[in-house]
């Protein structure tokens, strides 16, 4: 008995181990991508962000069959502040003579409250039940109309230094419930997290400072 106890505590051990490595990789994800702001997310956008996803290191490419999947965090703006974080997954595949892979940085950001909608959902297909496109790079980058009229996500990745929009059509994102459950401690709504119902978690704190920090506060005339 004593042994099962020590087992069960090692792997509950495990699971905050990785929920502090996903906060702490996410943030800095964001301190690198903003650290070039002439390479970087438009001010506009910034401004204009619904709620901001960061899957640091998601995986890309296999042999024969492409495959996709990475892990996250998730956070929305709310009327008082940026919301405590939900985690997430991104899972997605290809098919095609594929050898290698790569490892690249993401952020997903929801644009408008069609996008804040998907993300209070359980699990939405990029592409299918919510538009994305590669989100416009550059600290004053006059971004097209399109991705105004119509994309609810906008999509960036970073590999090998250099920071680009990507295609992400035909992923899945969804919820991380396991993750979710073991820094909150029980299965929370991600609609009451996101929502801002929630406080953050001491941990989760640095994470959602360095977004509020950069995502500045929406103008009245957005």
């Amino acid at each position: 008995m004593a042994l099962l106890a020590t087992t069960l505590s090692g792997f509950a051990q495990d699971d905050k181990d990785k929920v502090e490595d996903r906060l702490t990789s996410a943030q800095s994800v964001m301190n690198e991508i903003m650290a070039t702001p002439d390479k970087g997310i438009p001010r506009s956008i910034l401004a204009g962000a619904s709620c901001v996803t960061v899957i640091p290191a998601y995986k890309k490419g296999a042999f024969v069959v492409g495959a996709q999947y990475g892990q996250g965090v998730a956070t929305c703006r709310t009327p008082n502040g940026w919301s405590a974080p939900v985690f997430v997954k991104l899972e997605g595949g290809s098919f095609g003579w594929q050898i290698g892979g790569q490892s690249t940085d993401l952020i997903l950001i929801a644009m408008n409250q069609n996008g804040l909608q998907d993300m209070l959902k359980n699990k939405v297909k990029l592409g299918a039940d919510a538009a994305a496109s590669a989100g416009p790079v550059g600290r004053n980058a006059q971004a097209g109309t399109d991705w105004k009229l119509n994309a609810e996500f906008l999509t960036y990745s970073r590999s090998k230094g250099l920071f680009a929009g990507l295609d992400l059509d035909g992923t899945v994102l969804s919820q991380n419930e396991d993750m979710t459950r073991t820094e909150y401690g029980a299965n929370i709504p991600f609609k009451t997290i996101l929502g801002g119902d929630v406080p953050a978690p001491e941990n989760a704190r640095p994470f959602v400072h360095t977004v509020s920090r950069y995502f500045v506060n929406v103008k009245e005339d957005h």
